[in-house]
């Protein structure tokens, strides 16, 4: 997968602005139990008063606050509070952390006033120790101490509210806070319902932002992935198109599909999931553990032993399940390949009755398939429940954990609520990685098999600094020595091989099945480059021009027609697409197409079906000829293009084709001596080796391995 993020290029600004989404998403995400927290403590527990600092108070509760306060702490707050008749009032500009200050300068005096005030055996047994008589105000008998007892009393109390944990010191003043209130007459529920209200929508707008992340998030890694698969397939596809003979033959076609369009496919879809899911599940998760240990850090080891068991649980299947992905992709190839044989040899089965062979091939590739589908199915639907198992227990370890810490005092229940939220989230990341790596190994093996195409290296390339060949040189092809061998291969498959055809010549080649008759012409359009040798078109080496420079010289007709799905004329017209009606009929009629092309009651305009498929053989390899011949090259290559065509017609065709190719160069592979009686040069191939070059005459006297092929085919006097 790493080897293609070169194709996100294009999309980087989209990928950045995916990423600052997802970050937003999480920090809206994650803010989420944090309100439902603040709700329950604050807002449920303790009436939706926030702290210990009350936004006012009446003047004589301060004063007895102020009794177990140092003089700085009392100057403090005297410059934080101001005068409202017998009550004081907070300014309006205090700052968040000046208000903690105030917090932590009020909390301890409040929770020690609110011991006194509270009547209780242990406080009213310290008065009695103090000599204060029973009835009399706590405060007032306090205010009277003298200042060494009060504070050696205050530092004793200080000894144990230190050994207490902050939340309790909290919840102390905050019920402080909520008495004077009431005290004062303010209406504490309309407080309550407002500090609510004020969360329950500051909690609607974070989830709204989340959404609105979520649908963007999606809309951008959509986008960028349908990109990655355009660039990707149109690569794969130039790169293809690149390919010499050499390389094609490396992959199957039934592969190179596959490649193209299923393995782009899943590349394409784990990338939209990869911006969705595979990013935002760390971020989540690393924000999650962030705030669980501002929550609590006591309760983490649970959220570390589910971490390591979801490990666990994630190897054992990869090491069970990934090799089988790769085998999965081999798998579909060869279902395919079966498929392919099949379809396009339907007439052949069919007329050897070999439907059941078939059907058996094809049902054997299908259930090894089915059975490789099966396990990874099987490995991963394993995998979440067990994930499920994993979260719900962890769920039973923080209640049963947490309701012991509410219970000590050393939590609240809203922090135990957003404790288990975090770590739902924390798991979740986890399990959305989970989730992804069930197509994960799957597309990394087909982003590889990709690759596998992209970084072939192609073999006929053209040169940095390409020769244009003399304009006054026209039409002529040289062999100079040529030998070539297939790669890997022990042999030459042709040996030495020197001709020359001028300009108006036509050039024929002959041999027995296997000579290396097709593999001599195909090195002219450079399919192959020779092993030895030289190939000159128009006076210059093929290898010092560009591909398109030497193939824009040719007229090329293959030994099996091609044609492509659209019309006769898009076909005709195929090699070059801005000739007149006039030329696509003169193509045709010289290749004696017209009489079939006329029948048809669209004639010109009449479909072509992929391949072909809806014509005859004899047909398409008409139609082929009339493509070769619109395009009006210096050089037509014929390899064995009228083996297709009856004898009437291929007689036809070839006289009006010479009148029509008589300042061209021709070159024809042929099996039949008819064809060719006419040559001006006969070159006869025998096991790759050139047997004999001259005319048809010439050849009969003094080339044994013509003279044989000639008999074998014509009568004496036919050949006379």
């Amino acid at each position: 997968m790493i080897k293609l993020m070169k194709y996100l290029k294009k999309s980087a600004g989209y990928v950045v602005l995916i990423i600052a989404l997802l970050f937003l998403q999480a920090y809206c995400d994650l803010s989420l139990p944090d309100y439902t927290s603040k709700i329950v403590n604050v807002g449920i527990q303790q009436s939706g008063i926030e702290d210990s600092v009350p936004e006012k108070i009446r003047k004589t509760s301060m004063d007895n606050l102020k009794l177990f306060m140092d003089e700085e702490d009392k100057e403090t707050i005297d410059s934080y509070y101001e005068e409202d008749g017998d009550n004081l009032v907070l300014k309006d500009d205090v700052k968040s952390e000046e208000r903690e200050k105030l917090n932590d300068i009020l909390a301890k005096p409040m929770m020690i006033a609110a011991s006194f005030l509270s009547g209780s055996d242990e406080v009213n047994e310290m008065l009695a120790k103090m000599g204060v008589p029973e009835g009399t105000d706590p405060m007032q008998a306090i205010a009277q101490m003298p200042e060494e007892a009060l504070a050696s009393m205050i530092g004793k109390i200080s000894e144990k509210i230190d050994k207490m944990q902050p939340s309790i010191l909290t919840q102390a003043g905050v019920a402080y806070v909520k008495s004077e209130y009431e005290a004062m007459g303010e209406d504490v529920d309309a407080i309550q319902m407002h500090y609510i209200k004020i969360s329950g929508v500051k909690m609607l707008g974070m989830a709204l932002i989340t959404m609105l992340c979520a649908i963007c998030v999606v809309f951008l890694s959509s986008r960028v992935a349908a990109a990655l698969g355009h660039d990707l397939r149109n690569a794969v596809y130039n790169k293809v198109i690149s390919f010499s003979s050499r390389e094609y033959h490396k992959f199957s076609t039934a592969s190179l599909i596959t490649r193209c369009t299923n393995d782009i496919q899943q590349v394409q879809q784990v990338m939209a999931m990869l911006f969705r899911i595979v990013l935002y599940a760390p971020i989540l998760g690393i924000g999650g553990v962030i705030r669980v240990l501002k929550t609590d850090s006591s309760m983490t080891w649970i959220l570390g032993l589910a971490v390591v068991l979801i490990l666990v649980v994630i190897v054992v299947l990869f090491q069970v399940a990934m090799p089988k992905f790769t085998i999965l992709q081999t798998l579909v190839d060869k279902l395919n390949l079966v498929t392919r044989e099949i379809l396009t040899g339907i007439p052949v089965i069919r007329a050897f009755s070999r439907e059941k062979h078939e059907e058996e091939r094809f049902e054997e590739a299908n259930l090894r398939l089915t059975k490789t589908n099966l396990f990874v199915n099987r490995c991963m639907t394993f995998m979440m429940p067990t994930m499920m198992l994993i979260m719900n227990g962890v769920s039973v370890l923080i209640i049963y954990s947490g309701s012991y810490a509410v219970d000590n005092g050393t939590m609240q229940v809203g922090n135990v609520m957003a404790f288990i939220q975090y770590a739902m989230q924390i798991i979740m990341s986890f399990l959305m990685i989970t989730a992804m790596s069930i197509m994960l190994p799957r597309a990394n093996v087909a982003a590889l098999r990709i690759n596998d195409v992209l970084k072939t290296k192609v073999s006929v390339t053209d040169p940095e600094n390409p020769v244009q060949p003399d304009a006054n040189v026209k039409g002529t092809v040289e062999f100079d020595h040529v030998s070539f061998a297939y790669p890997e291969a022990g042999e030459n498959v042709i040996s030495d091989i020197s001709f020359k055809a001028e300009k108006g010549e036509t050039i024929a080649v002959i041999g027995s099945t296997g000579s290396g008759k097709s593999t001599l012409i195909n090195l002219i359009p450079r399919f192959y480059d020779v092993t030895e040798g030289r190939v000159l078109v128009d006076g210059v080496d093929v290898r010092e021009m560009t591909q398109k420079e030497v193939r824009s010289r040719l007229g090329y007709v293959p030994q099996k027609g091609v044609l492509f799905s659209g019309t006769i004329d898009s076909n005709i017209r195929y090699g070059k697409t801005d000739i007149s009606e006039t030329e696509v009929k003169e193509a045709a009629e010289v290749a004696q197409a017209t009489e079939f092309i006329d029948a048809k009651p669209e004639q010109y305009a009449s479909p072509i079906a992929q391949g072909g498929t809806n014509v005859s053989g004899g047909q398409k390899q008409r139609l082929s000829i009339a493509r070769a011949i619109a395009k009006n090259p210096e050089i037509f290559i014929f390899d064995d293009s009228f083996s297709a065509l009856d004898f009437k017609t291929d007689s036809t065709l070839r006289k009006a084709l010479k009148e029509h190719t008589k300042d061209a160069t021709t070159i024809i592979v042929a099996q039949r001596i008819s064809t060719i009686l006419n040559a001006d040069k006969i070159i006869v191939l025998d096991d790759g080796h050139m047997a004999g070059i001259g005319t048809h005459g010439e050849l009969m006297k003094n080339c044994e391995v013509y003279r044989q092929i000639a008999m074998s085919q014509l009568s004496e006097e036919e050949l006379a």
